[in-house]
């Protein structure tokens, strides 16, 4: 069997592809939140902006973000792949008898809560990521700087979109999925590396499970915060 039959076609190989786009894609959100993060300083938006300044710029952060969304595209197919066929698996094996017993009910909704996250991204590329990668016209205002450059000001961008309420809640719903995805994707990804003993596993659990509730939680509070006025 080939490496490319083997990942695509076996149960372990499909496997292996979710963990290693799920831990790249952990990487990003981790990064990704300490940039949305910068929109908590309330310094009307400065540092924000000139973190998203560099993210555009940076010729490495344009290369990942085309490897990071196929990853992402490898990592919803192969997911959809996984619960289709683990729901086949359990309703041949515990017709008459709930095999669910064990196991939390994030762990068996993973496909539904990662529709969820994904119809909350596509929100939020059309929010943002398109305004500030192809300069789309409805973009707010632009900052220029001393060189000559300008860019989006992506802060105005985000101030505007979440003074719709229905924006705030849709936010908020995709960053509860989020938590809820992260909650048993962390420590699968590792499990599926065989990362499992009884001195370390704990402690990636209990990473994992800050990571799923801090990180979600952060992107979560933004729309929030700034729908009240609280940042400015």
């Amino acid at each position: 069997m080939g490496v490319l039959s083997f990942l695509f076609s076996s149960s372990l190989g499909r496997k292996l592809v979710m963990a290693v786009t799920g831990i790249a894609l952990i990487a990003f959100l981790l990064v990704h939140c300490l940039i949305n993060a910068m929109v908590l300083l309330n310094d009307g938006g400065q540092t924000f902006n000139e973190a998203a300044r560099f993210m555009a710029e940076n010729p490495f952060i344009r290369i990942s973000e085309i490897l990071l969304f196929v990853g992402f595209l490898l990592h919803i197919a192969q997911g959809l792949y996984l619960t289709f066929d683990n729901r086949k698996r359990r309703a041949a094996k515990y017709t008459g008898n709930p095999g669910n017993a064990n196991s939390k009910w994030y762990s068996r909704s993973m496909g539904f809560l990662g529709t969820i996250i994904l119809i909350f991204l596509v929100l939020h590329l059309k929010h943002f990521w398109v305004v500030s990668r192809f300069h789309a016209p409805h973009a707010l205002g632009e900052i220029t700087y001393a060189n000559g450059d300008t860019m989006e000001n992506l802060f105005l961008e985000m101030a505007s979109v979440f003074t719709n309420p229905i924006a705030v809640v849709i936010y908020v719903l995709g960053c509860f999925s989020l938590a809820y995805h992260l909650l048993h994707g962390f420590s699968s990804a590792f499990q599926t590396f065989g990362v499992n003993h009884k001195s370390y596993t704990p402690i990636i659990a209990s990473v994992g499970a800050a990571f799923s509730i801090i990180v979600p939680l952060i992107f979560a509070i933004i729309p929030v915060v700034m729908h009240f006025g609280i940042i400015k």
